[in-house]
């Protein structure tokens, strides 16, 4: 390749050290679903800024609500900073948590270095506990990616990592509301952590959820908060920066 060449490709992929990492098999300390065989299922959703600017769904939370249904939300911490007054609105609601899905939605937190892995996180729960009073207990990589060490590293900062045993694609416009329903209720176990998109990014999420909703509560599924189902998690304050 030519050095005109390898400079282009330089600025349209961006410097190699920050590409992704190849996908590996999920490590040892991520929960993946709830550790029951109970008939319930959790509700997640995940909440960021990669790029640019994001808000809320409100159709999605205001539907849920409305029900009392409890529900996750993953955010990151300029998430919680651009929509403030939103998520201390959410924050009022017991059934409502909150949890950590880092300050800046890194494409893949395993090419940062210890110190930053670190920083992403608490630094998100710092801006978290400042907007709604409520302290993370659980985190979740951006996109899923992680290894061993990234694992480890935020399970020492005193959180669990709670992922999904399969993506449900609402980022995909491609992905419709029907397609949303059936592999929902085709594809869901006892235990189930469910993953959808509430940053506006859910495109047809908000449409799918009532039928999602009232066939899972036909098949004897219970809406649950993944804290009920996790005993191990720790109790006290994540560390600030």
């Amino acid at each position: 390749m030519s050095m005109p060449s390898l400079f282009l490709s330089a600025l349209f992929v961006g410097p190699l050290v920050q590409a992704a990492l190849p996908p590996v098999e999920p490590p040892d300390g991520i929960i993946r679903r709830l550790p029951t065989a109970e008939k319930v299922v959790a509700l997640t959703f995940d909440a960021c800024e990669a790029g640019k600017r994001a808000t809320l769904d409100h159709a999605i939370t205001d539907f849920l609500i409305s029900k009392g249904i409890p529900f996750t939300v993953f955010v990151s911490g300029r998430f919680v900073h651009d929509n403030a007054t939103a998520m201390r609105d959410l924050a009022t609601h017991p059934f409502v948590e909150i949890e950590n899905h880092s300050w800046s939605h890194p494409s893949d937190m395993r090419t940062l270095s210890d110190a930053d892995v670190r920083a992403e996180v608490l630094r998100a729960s710092t801006e978290i506990y400042s907007v709604t009073a409520r302290k993370p207990h659980l985190f979740r990589f951006p996109g899923g990616y992680a290894d061993g060490r990234v694992v480890a590293l935020v399970r020492d900062l005193g959180f669990e990592v709670v992922h999904w045993r399969w993506a449900e694609g609402d980022p995909s416009r491609g992905v419709s509301a029907d397609t949303l329903v059936q592999q929902t209720l085709t594809k869901t176990r006892p235990g189930e952590v469910l993953i959808f998109h509430v940053n506006g990014r859910g495109w047809h999420t908000a449409e799918a959820l009532p039928a999602i909703v009232d066939g899972l509560t036909a098949a004897g599924y219970q809406f649950v908060l993944p804290s009920a189902y996790l005993p191990q998690i720790h109790q006290q304050a994540p560390s600030t920066p």
